[in-house]
């Protein structure tokens, strides 16, 4: 059975306090694959992820050149960008495996493009726009762990 979770989010601030609501759950090993068309939230729920991880930058800001950015905190925060990933073959130059599966929690924007090396078990969030300033935000738990994550979330 997969569990699900909808949240209509008004303003990017509410969109920060779900990140951060997300965030007291997550823990070492974490992954979160984040899907939406550009300008949906997904930058600002990893900023509201990385304040509720306690990350020491100010600075969160979406790594689209870098395809990764790592920022410390109670626990690290491996911030993935694939905007610009054109085969997903491109990642293993920089060792994602070690840090998908490693000591901190890894958010992933643009996710979807990951194509075949997605994870099997996972939490995935699909924004979408609802308006000017509206954004819908709905979360699938693929695999027992991110399940018990939604029950703790809900």
């Amino acid at each position: 059975m997969t569990h699900s979770f909808e949240f209509i989010s008004q303003h990017p601030d509410e969109t920060i306090q779900l990140g951060k609501r997300l965030a007291k759950y997550l823990r070492r090993g974490d992954i979160v694959c984040l899907e939406g068309d550009l300008g949906t939230g997904k930058t600002t729920l990893t900023k509201g992820i990385a304040q509720g991880l306690r990350v020491t930058s100010e600075y969160i800001h979406s790594p689209t050149f870098v395809l990764m950015n790592i920022y410390e905190g109670k626990i690290p925060l491996y911030h993935f960008d694939f905007y610009r990933l054109e085969d997903p073959h491109q990642i293993a130059a920089i060792g994602y495996e070690e840090f998908l599966y490693g000591r901190g929690v890894a958010v992933i924007e643009w996710a979807e493009r990951l194509g075949e090396l997605t994870p099997q078990a996972r939490l995935e969030v699909k924004i979408s726009h609802q308006g000017e300033n509206s954004r819908k935000f709905e979360f699938f738990a693929r695999g027992d762990r991110y399940q018990q994550l939604l029950k703790m979330v809900l």
